[in-house]
């Protein structure tokens, strides 16, 4: 059905999929994205996410100047994985492998300062899979079993990392230095725990809220990466393999609860079958737009077959002080 917001946007609102705007490409993305952006936006905060269809977005220039039209756009830090720069925050997707999925999670849940809004764009579809799949963090957060929710406001969660030059993010990659003085003193900047191992690897520590409040609407979120960054998500085969070269306590990032405590395979499971439950999926269309509030709705990357190339925006950056989080932030 078509439904008609306080933005009056004709949105199509279907279950199963994230709410589509359907646009007649004009030729000119970016100054529709100039005319539109607060209507865009005020959707956004309403409903979570956004996909506008029919802009026939064409190249990383064009895509850049409309994601700089609808948010203030973020260099990123801490990132878990390399991705290609094409301009002052614009970047590629995340580089993973094809054939292993990207569990839902919210951008930067580990950092004091991440992302308000994601901004996603299509180049070239993929053969089949890639979709970026949603789900709404509070109802997310309603499906959890009571206990474990009270576990983890009252411990937060753990981020444990160890960076190399082969797995995940490099040093370099993740804090845009490989300079030991600057990785510490941001670090410290920014309540994370670290030792240089003995082969000059880094190892970090990091403990911060699983659940947080809206900064606009007061919602209370499911907002952290504690499932997609935990052992048990891996596929066992590379869970096994990475074990196997690194060792228990040498794998590029795994988590536990804020405590120490581990998090187990059933506790993972849990988590991701509450967001299976409440996911929303759309397939990308070349030219594609998408547009997600990173603190109240969670976002994954399907497995998926051929060519794909996904512009990534991180905008308008919040503090996690600014969210109401349950716990004090510390480095371990």
């Amino acid at each position: 059905m078509s439904s008609s917001s306080p933005t009056s946007l004709p949105v199509d609102l279907q279950p199963g999929k994230p709410p589509i705007l359907r646009v007649e490409a004009t030729g000119d993305a970016v100054r529709w994205a100039a005319e539109h952006r607060n209507a865009l936006r005020a959707f956004v905060a309403e409903h979570g996410s956004l996909l506008v269809r029919g802009l026939g977005l064409r190249d990383a220039t064009e895509t850049g100047a409309v994601f700089g039209q609808l948010g203030s756009l973020m260099a990123e830090r801490e990132a878990f994985a390399p991705r290609h720069r094409y301009a002052d925050g614009v970047y590629s997707a995340s580089k993973w492998p094809p054939n292993q999925p990207m569990c839902m999670h919210h951008e930067l849940s580990y950092a004091l300062e991440f992302p308000c809004v994601m901004l996603f764009a299509c180049l070239i579809p993929p053969a089949d899979g890639g979709a970026i799949p949603v789900a709404d963090s509070p109802t997310v957060l309603r499906g959890l079993p009571t206990e474990l929710i009270e576990r983890f406001e009252r411990m937060g969660w753990l981020l444990i990392r160890n960076y190399n030059n082969e797995v995940g993010a490099s040093i370099a990659e993740a804090f845009g230095t490989d300079d030991r003085r600057a990785v510490e003193s941001y670090c410290r900047a920014n309540a994370i725990k670290f030792e240089w191992r003995p082969d000059g690897a880094l190892r970090t520590w990091q403990r911060r809220s699983a659940v947080v409040h809206h900064p606009l609407t007061g919602q209370r979120c499911w907002f952290n990466q504690a499932a997609f960054l935990n052992e048990w998500t891996m596929d066992p085969e590379v869970r096994e393999y990475l074990v196997d070269i690194y060792g228990e306590d040498g794998l590029p990032f795994t988590t536990r609860f804020g405590d120490g405590d581990a998090i187990g395979a059933d506790v993972v499971q849990a988590i991701n079958e509450a967001y299976e439950a409440k996911t929303a999926r759309e397939p990308w269309q070349g030219g594609d737009l998408m547009l997600v509030d990173n603190v109240r709705t969670a976002h994954a990357r399907e497995r998926f077959e051929g060519q794909r190339e996904v512009l990534v925006a991180m905008a308008d950056a919040l503090q996690l002080a600014d969210c109401s989080p349950t716990i004090e932030v510390t480095a371990s």
